[in-house]
């Protein structure tokens, strides 16, 4: 049904719908509140929600290349340092003591004089242990006439031996043993008869006393080591000296020598009086009583190079290790550790470790050996035994 008044029957025209606008949901006031006043959300003028978005602006790049400026180094962190704890100087120092031994070891190792001393055939069959020919030269060479008058050597001729030992090292636990050979002992000597057995020194030098020494006594010697009357007295002095105490007086009718009873160090020239020394009240049995003088004092010497205020004390250490090369001549095959060993091994000389004994005689004179008691010696020695005490002879 329509309806017509004014305008012919047509409808009435309305005005278009916009989109529904959305309310707000509003919270009832509480009574007795007052409510804050209402913050319109910000809308942005018309003009400005018609802009297009503005574009960032970016700081210039300076140009790369040739004619760009240099940038300014970057300041660097300073390095840290480094704190040593204890563990890295001990480290250290262990470090430097090794090289020093080992630098110590290659220079006597190439300095100490060698000689061909047991480069010859037909030795005896090897036994137990090790056997060393230690052997105190008389020889005069590299000494001008004010050493010779401060040490009272005289005026020999020729190169002999003052003293002759034989060092055997054992194989299992029985102490080691050092034997004195007197040198007015008669034996034959290859190619010269019989003779004294320094003799053998004079005509054919170490070879000729080795070969002698092995001959008489049926030991085969291993390693060889010499010393001389200067280079004897050097070490001595080296080392500051060796105390040793003497019953009595020493007096030598033959080098004019003199010695005062008594507990004292003893320099250079004193101890090289006292090895030598025979021919005095003090030295009845003449030899026999220098050979055990001289097993006596190597006992104390080698103590002393041993001890800790030695090898501690660089006044002692450089001056022996500078004067030990120059003193010692060994054997071509002997090498550093072998001497080292034998030092080892004679150090209980004077703490009773060591069994010192000379080969057994008939007389005073050391002339002559017992053959049976000698025999017993050297059989102990070959096969390692215990040396009976009947013939030890101190």
């Amino acid at each position: 049904m329509t309806y017509g008044g004014d305008y012919g029957g047509q409808e009435p025209r309305q005005a278009p719908r916009g989109p529904r606008q959305h309310q707000r949901a509003q919270m009832l006031p509480i009574p007795g509140r007052e409510q804050p006043p209402r913050r319109e959300a910000y809308q942005a003028p018309r003009e400005e929600q018609h802009m297009p978005p503005q574009q960032t602006m970016r700081a210039p790049v300076p140009p790369r290349g040739p004619e760009a400026p240099p940038r300014a180094p970057m300041r660097e962190r300073p390095p840290r340092r480094r704190r040593w704890s204890f563990g890295k100087v001990l480290l250290s120092l262990l470090m430097v003591f090794v090289v020093f031994l080992a630098g110590v070891w290659v220079y006597l190792e190439f300095s100490i004089n060698r000689i061909d001393a047991l480069g010859y055939e037909d030795h005896p069959p090897a036994g137990s242990g090790t056997n060393w020919l230690v052997v105190g030269s008389d020889s005069r060479a590299g000494l001008d006439p004010e050493d010779e008058a401060r040490l009272s050597t005289g005026d020999t001729a020729g190169q002999r031996t003052d003293t002759i030992m034989v060092a055997h090292i054992p194989d299992n636990d029985t102490p080691p043993t050092l034997l004195s050979l007197p040198r007015d002992s008669q034996v034959k000597i290859p190619g010269h008869g019989t003779n004294k057995i320094n003799a053998a020194f004079s005509f054919g030098g170490p070879q000729l006393l080795a070969k002698t020494v092995e001959g008489a006594t049926g030991l085969r010697i291993d390693h060889y080591a010499e010393i001389g009357f200067g280079g004897f007295a050097n070490i001595v002095d080296a080392i500051g000296g060796v105390e040793m105490c003497l019953e009595t007086e020493m007096n030598d009718s033959m080098t004019g020598a003199k010695l005062e009873a008594g507990c004292q160090e003893l320099d250079g020239a004193q101890a090289l009086s006292f090895v030598r020394m025979r021919y005095s009240s003090a030295t009845p049995r003449s030899d026999l009583d220098r050979v055990a003088n001289q097993r006596k004092f190597i006992g104390a010497m080698v103590s002393e190079m041993a001890s800790p205020g030695t090898l501690l004390n660089p006044f002692y250490l450089f001056p022996l290790l500078s004067e030990a090369p120059e003193a010692l001549t060994m054997d071509e095959g002997d090498h550093l550790h072998n001497l080292v060993g034998l030092a080892f091994a004679m150090r209980g000389i004077s703490s009773g470790g060591v069994v010192t004994t000379t080969v057994p005689v008939t007389s005073a004179s050391a002339e002559n050996w017992d053959k049976k008691k000698s025999e017993q010696l050297f059989d102990a020695l070959k096969n390692d035994k215990p040396i009976p005490d009947s013939v030890i002879v101190n």
